[in-house]
Formats: C-alpha cells, structure tokens, sequence
C-alpha cells in the first residue's frame, strides 16, 4: 500500500487549492482563516463529498442538535493532506471524503480521533476502520448504463472488460478523469495486474468515447449518441428520481457475477484529533451514522446508505448486489498513484 506516497504527490496542490477555498457557512456562524480555533458549538467539516450532500446533512444536524456547521469544501486528497499538514493546530473537527484511502493515510499518521461505539454500532464493521478512527458513510457502485433502443439487454457482456473490443466501437462513453473511474482502475491493477489493465485501457481508448464528466456520459446514452456508459450508479438514480425512471431512455445493467464493473466504493467521515470541540464531533459522527442522518445523505445523493435501517427507495437494493469479493479492501485502500501513472502512460490524462 503507497498511501503516503500517493498523498505526497498531492501536497503542493493541497496547499494551495484548499488555504484559497475558504469556508462556506451552513447556520448562522462566521467564517474563520485556516489558523483560527472554532467558538463553542460551532463544528467545522473539511469536505471532498459534493456539496449537495455534505450540506443537506449539515442542515439537518443543526436542526436536530443547534450545533452550527461550518464547512472547507476540496477534493478529498488536498483535505486529507491539509489536516496532516496542519497538525495540531488543524482547525478542522470532522474530515469527510468521497473515498476513503485518504482517511486510512490520517490514521496511519495517528491524526484521528477514535469514534464512540454507539456511532460505530450504526454501521456493520465491515464499513469502518478496524480501529474505530473512520466510519463508513455512504456507497456507491459502478454500473453500466444503457440505452435499449441502441443495445439490448442481452447483447451486453459478461465483464466489463469486454467493452475494450472492436465490436463496440464509438458505443461506449466513460470519463478517464473521473475520480471514481481511477479508483476502478487501480483495483483493476490489484486484481489483474497492470498488462492487463493496460490492455482494457487502451482498447476503450481506441473504441470508446471520451466525455469530460459522468452527467454528460449518461446524457450521451439518454440521447442515443452512444449504447452504454460507465458511470456510478448515482447518476442515474439521481436523475430517475427527478424525471421518474419510467421517463429515462436508459436503464442500469450490473454484471451481478462478482465482476469489477460492478465495484463498490466508500465514502466516509472521522473526528479529527486536533479538534477542540470533540463532544460535538461525536454527536456529528453519531447523527451521520442514525437514520436521520443516513437518510438525508442517500436523499441527496442517491447513494447507498451504510446504516441497515435506511430505506433506498428505487434503487436496488444494496443487499443484491454482487461486487467483487474483495472490493471493499480495494475501496479502502485503494492507491490512486498506479493508476493516474497508467492513465498517463496511454494517453488518457
């Protein structure tokens, strides 16, 4: 695992990215400098999740519990890198990714804070760490969309490997710079090695179809531009559940035989050692992992919720899928440094 590795690569872009993002304010509290201590009952969350979300549970904490909600919104890594490189002066209570690699590398780096049994007691252990330092949030899983009236059901393959073939060119859209196509690419390197990968990345390099982001691929199978696209699943739910999933020209196809098309990521959240007000952060972690709180992460986001309790209205269930048998390891500690040197190396970044 090269999780310190990867996060080095990141440093001078943290540094600079997050001190100019700022603090958005959810509630009625001021923004503050990266320096400054946080006022009582005023909590501040480093972000990577999309804004709608981390805000929506923002908004719902603070009208169960009066505790204002400031939030530093960033990518994931440039977050993660900013807490180690402030340290104990970090004024950062919460830190929430969209994946959870960067939150292993914090805990490595003993700059997390255990969080209580009854927020972990939310969450099947499978979806924390083992030493209580992160909590899983939310899942997400890869999926192919289609288009019926361009491919049928039955004329999809077996793996998405299959998709890197002659026999689907200009039919398939995917988005090489997305976060979560990299994070499939370096389990893909786990699991098959790195020619193999290479091969599949190069095929859908000369027979696919390159869209700058997942809405646009999606957009492009909704339209019939293309026959399929590689996306998370969210994409689509989210859509569906706006225009009604009978009104999509698409539809959602999982492999369901332990391929990794059909991978599975985590997002997750922790208490960050260095804060100051850590008997907020716990009622943060406890509320994220209840029912509320997972009801309103998966409302808007139409992302899996972690909690057992929580229902996922038209979705599929979380319980049918079939990811890899590993794929939670993979997502855990996935080291995106491989795969960004792959994509490179053929081209697609």
């Amino acid at each position: 695992m090269k999780v310190h590795t990867y996060a080095k690569k990141w440093a001078i872009a943290a540094a600079s990215v997050v001190l100019a993002g700022g603090l958005a304010a959810c509630g009625n509290g001021s923004d503050q400098s990266s320096g400054d201590k946080k006022e009582t009952h005023t909590l501040t969350i480093y972000s990577g999740q999309h804004k709608e979300v981390t805000d929506a549970l923002a908004k719902d904490f603070t009208k169960e519990t009066g505790i204002k909600v400031k939030v530093r919104e960033g990518s994931s890594n440039e977050l993660a890198h900013q807490v180690a490189e402030e340290g104990k002066n970090s004024p950062a209570d919460i830190i929430f990714t969209e994946e959870t690699a960067p939150l292993v590398m914090l805990g490595e780096q003993n700059l997390l804070e255990k969080t209580d049994s009854k927020a972990l007691s939310n969450v099947d252990k499978q979806y924390e760490d083992p030493d209580g330092k992160w909590v899983g949030l939310l899942a997400r899983s890869r999926v192919v969309a289609y288009n019926p009236k361009e491919v049928k059901e039955s004329e999809l393959p077996k793996s998405v490997f299959d998709f890197a073939k002659p026999e689907w060119k200009q039919k398939v859209a995917f988005v090489p710079t997305s976060g979560a196509f990299t994070n499939q690419i370096s389990a893909m390197i786990k699991l098959y090695g790195k020619d193999k990968t290479k091969d599949w990345l190069e095929g859908l390099q000369t027979y696919g179809k390159q869209y700058k982001n997942n809405k646009m691929a999606l957009d492009a199978v909704e339209k019939g531009e293309v026959g399929v696209a590689l996306i998370n699943n969210y994409y689509w739910d989210n859509e569906a559940k706006e225009k009604g999933a009978d009104n999509m020209n698409s539809k959602l196809y999982y492999f369901g035989n332990g391929d990794i098309g059909d991978m599975i990521s985590l997002s997750g959240a922790a208490i960050v050692k260095a804060s100051d007000n850590k008997k907020d952060a716990q009622k943060f972690m406890e509320f994220a992992t209840d029912v509320k709180g997972q009801q309103a992460l998966t409302e808007a986001s139409s992302q899996y919720p972690l909690n057992a309790n929580v229902d996922t209205k038209g979705m599929k269930p979380f319980s049918e899928l079939n990811p890899p048998k590993n794929t939670l390891d993979l997502g855990k500690y996935s080291d995106g440094e491989q795969a960004l040197e792959l994509l490179q190396e053929v081209g697609l970044l």
